[in-house]
């Protein structure tokens, strides 16, 4: 169950629990002195024992009658004891890493659990896709529980995907070990419009008495939020501002503060609680996209939990954030979250609450970190040959891909894509650009770069054209096949013959992310499986991300995680305005626009 290795069921285990909480059987482990965090009370209890037996915990307080000539005793010496760290909404191919790496990452920072949606690789290889990430995840000591990905595509109709997955792909894969759930429910449109698929897959899940976890970001909270949660969706981790997030607890649906690599809610949704007396129960810190750059340099959810303190929630409130409430929000706090008797023995030692530096990590009650290193065992998973040959387009011989024929001479007044720094949303605003040799051209004078999306799935030769503003990028080309959600090839540049190039080199590695300027490749990361992981190792990759980056802000960009800013720009799910390989999509209207505006328009 969630891929531990030996810990047996409570039903199987309730007698050898019993005596070894009664003195009558010698734990595997004992715990001796700790200040335990007690998240069910949230109180720190100093002088705490905590007794382990075949992975589960016994006893929780006086443990000397547990210990026997077999026990491992860890003297905690008045150290900090917590239940595992939950993250309770993951996509892990955003860490451009295979789920073994990811372990080995985040572990030491003391996640003990993960409840991943593993969309980005199921637009790319559908349900194979999946299946390769839970026998990679199989081979690790991270508890991976699967939320089934419910948007494959994530807007029916307005993009083109490697794979569809229907409401019987979903009902199919309720019934997996690994399943928890279903995974972030982005097409809210077709729940709020009666889509028949879309119910069908809420239904699936529910009539499984699993949980349905949601994607709602639309700056509505009456009667539309209150529809969408009236179908069943348990929590959402979209809130931009402070109302949006006790609106969605206010009316019984947990809001999953996120702070990621480049979306940094915190500092605003925060005060969604700190600026009232509410209770937090309905609460957890998630990190949604993490790049391996955040992973060795900050950390994971142990930095999520510092950054929710400096922002002014108390630290055992932002500790049950990441534990207790995760926990009850998927319905496993019978299993997961707290340090309890009966539970599954996922704790972290730590020398203080401020630094919250982990200093041993146990999984199933088995060491698997020491002091920020990783030291239990991985089994990599070879990835099959399919998954490296996710690119299905020619390389580009000329610059006709990119270029956008105007309506007439002179200038053209475009809709344009203005992308909002760290924030997950964006905004249409309308501008004159250059018209030269009957195309519109980007303009850098107005940081405004052109954009171009191919279908990279289905060998249609479908491409879709825009320009977007905000990047501060001068001159030259950035590509990436980590474009949200069905991931095909994006581009964007000041001119058509970087663009080009940019293009080529992601075609030739078989995906990934580059940086190109007067003709030469600046940067380039590739990443080969589905055109979204490597099999590198965290700091490897983090080298090259954060090489990429500094080409970036050679080039004028000036922000936090600019390619992931960048990979959302094709999500036609969230507002205001984005691009598609089929085009430009109003995500306010969810219907297509032209580029170039009409006469009363302009």
């Amino acid at each position: 169950m969630y891929n531990n290795r030996k810990t047996k069921p409570l039903a199987e285990m309730t007698k050898d629990l019993v005596a070894v909480a009664l003195g009558q059987k010698p734990a595997d482990l004992v715990i001796r002195n700790s200040r335990l965090v007690n998240v069910n009370t949230r109180e720190i209890l100093p002088g705490t024992d905590v007794a382990v037996y075949g992975g589960r915990i016994a006893l929780v307080g006086d443990a000397e009658g547990c210990i026997g000539e077999t026990t491992v005793v860890v003297e905690a010496e008045g150290r900090y004891l917590t239940p595992g760290f939950l993250d309770g909404h993951i996509h892990v191919e955003s860490s451009m890493m295979t789920v073994g790496n990811y372990a080995r990452s985040v572990v030491p920072h003391g996640t003990t659990g993960i409840y991943m949606d593993p969309h980005e690789v199921a637009n790319v290889l559908g349900l194979e896709g999946i299946q390769m990430m839970l026998e990679d995840a199989a081979g690790t000591p991270l508890r991976t529980m699967l939320t089934v990905p419910s948007c494959v595509p994530a807007v029916p109709g307005f993009e083109d995907t490697g794979a569809v997955i229907d409401a019987a792909d979903v009902a199919r894969l309720m019934t997996a070990p690994q399943t928890v759930g279903l995974g972030e429910m982005m097409n809210f449109p077709g729940i709020l419009s009666g889509e028949d698929n879309a119910h069908a897959e809420v239904a699936a899940t529910l009539a499984a008495d699993k949980v349905v976890t949601g994607h709602y970001s639309v700056p509505e909270t009456g009667a539309g939020l209150n529809a969408y949660i009236a179908a069943g969706i348990r929590c959402c981790h979209e809130s931009n501002r402070r109302e949006d997030a006790i609106a969605k607890m206010r009316l019984g649906m947990y809001a999953q503060l996120r702070e990621g690599s480049a979306w940094h809610d915190l500092a605003e949704v925060s005060h969604a609680i700190t600026d009232r007396t509410v209770d937090t129960r309905l609460v957890n810190l998630i990190s949604d996209d993490t790049h391996p750059h955040t992973l060795v340099a900050d950390g994971h959810l142990d930095h999520i939990v510092r950054k929710a303190v400096a922002c002014g929630i108390p630290i055992l409130e932002a500790l049950q954030m990441v534990t207790i409430n995760v926990a009850t929000c998927f319905r496993m706090d019978h299993e997961l979250g707290s340090v309890a008797p009966g539970k599954l023995a996922d704790m972290v030692l730590f020398d203080n609450l401020e630094d919250l530096q982990a200093e041993e990590v146990w999984i199933d009650g088995r060491s698997v970190a020491q002091k920020g290193k990783f030291t239990d065992r991985v089994t990599d998973h070879p990835y099959p040959e399919k998954a490296y040959r996710s690119m299905h387009l020619a390389p580009l011989t000329d610059n006709t891909a990119f270029r956008i024929p105007a309506s007439s001479d002179g200038q053209a007044h475009v809709r344009v894509i203005r992308i909002v720094p760290e924030r997950v949303f964006n905004e249409e605003i309308h501008l004159t650009l250059p018209v030269r040799s009957g195309c519109i051209e980007a303009d850098p004078a107005q940081d405004v770069l052109k954009a171009a999306v191919f279908d990279r799935h289905t060998g249609s030769g479908q491409i879709g054209h825009g320009f977007v503003q905000g990047f501060g990028i001068r001159h030259g080309a950035m590509a990436s096949t980590v474009a949200h959600d069905a991931h095909n090839l994006l581009v964007l540049g000041s001119n058509d013959d970087d663009m080009r190039l940019a293009a080529n080199t992601l075609i030739a590695s078989g995906g990934g992310m580059c940086i190109v300027a007067d003709g030469q490749v600046l940067g380039h990361v590739a990443l080969p499986i589905a055109g979204l992981m490597c099999e590198r190792p965290a700091e490897a990759i983090a080298a090259d991300v954060a090489a990429m980056e500094a080409q970036w802000q050679r080039l004028g960009a000036d922000m936090a995680s600019p390619f992931m800013t960048m990979a959302l720009i094709s999500l036609a799910c969230l507002p205001d305005l984005r691009l598609t390989d089929r085009g430009l999509v109003d995500c306010n209207r969810f219907s297509f626009v032209p580029l170039e505006l009409e006469a009363d328009q302009a």
